[in-house]
């Protein structure tokens, strides 16, 4: 069966898969002591729609999970997403 993508459904798609890989070069940077990503803009990338991208990479890379606003924060901002999807949805 084929997979048909709305354009919203495609953006979201899009913004969680950059959001995934912006986590996990922060985590590489972190690990090289190179220049990081600024915490707000990994927290704007969750809150604009890439809240499951984040979530998948702060665990699959171990990286921002000692920080509550991101241990917190993020799966708040997933939930959030989710029911604000569902209410406009039906």
């Amino acid at each position: 069966m084929p997979i048909h993508f709305t354009p919203l459904s495609a953006g979201f798609l899009l913004i969680n898969l950059i959001t995934f890989a912006v986590y996990g070069y922060d985590k590489s940077c972190a690990k090289r002591r190179a220049w990081r990503v600024p915490e707000i803009r990994l927290l704007l990338l969750a809150a604009v729609g890439g809240s499951g991208g984040a979530l998948l990479a702060m665990f699959l890379f171990r990286h921002k999970t000692k920080h509550l606003k991101f241990t917190i924060g993020v799966p708040v901002i997933l939930g959030l997403q989710i029911f604000v999807g569902a209410r406009v949805m039906g």
